[in-house]
């Protein structure tokens, strides 16, 4: 167990802007998104990583696929060099991610805790997709790949894949 007490500097960025900071070596990154940086999106629910409400997209380079990362269990500490995006980075109440407004659309959540969990899966499915496009009938496994482990306690499941199948059909190139 690390020393509570201990501090470690760390350089990464947050939604693109650069943080350079010394934080306490265990503070998990969701308590510095909304302590440090007042990001309330991003969720602690289960506090052990096990509902992914809290999951955010993170890149080890710039050029690299953003990879889920769960916020309430990985301390601000291991993110040197890294790129974070979090719900609040890909889109706003004015303007709405195209993920972010499928789901607005198809009332895929009620009490909106999960919500941002799922938006970042969606998201980083999306990207993967992008790069790499699967087969038509391949879909649905992909989404239930991606969001299948995300827990949501008002069971709007069907209707956020519902919304994410959607928002896949409608771009371009990302399914053949």
């Amino acid at each position: 167990m690390s020393d509570p007490t201990q501090t470690v500097k760390v350089q990464f960025h947050v939604n693109g802007k650069p943080v350079n900071t010394e934080v306490p070596s265990d503070l998990a990154l969701v308590d510095f998104l909304q302590e440090e940086l007042g990001l309330s999106g991003t969720r602690l629910c289960c506090g052990i990583g096990v509902c992914k409400a809290c999951t955010v997209a993170a890149q080890r380079t710039p050029s690299s696929q953003p990879q889920p990362l769960l916020a309430c269990s990985t301390p601000v500490a291991l993110l040197q060099g890294q790129r974070i995006t979090t719900v609040e980075g890909t889109g706003s109440p004015q303007k709405p991610s195209m993920v972010q407004q499928a789901f607005l659309t198809h009332f895929a959540f009620q009490c909106g805790y999960c919500t941002p969990g799922f938006v970042m899966a969606t998201e980083m499915l999306i990207a993967r997709l992008r790069v790499a496009p699967i087969a038509r009938a391949d879909l649905d496994q992909a989404i239930e790949e991606a969001v299948g482990q995300h827990i949501c306690r008002c069971t709007g499941y069907a209707r956020y894949q519902a919304a994410i199948r959607v928002v896949i059909l409608e771009e371009k190139g990302l399914v053949r």
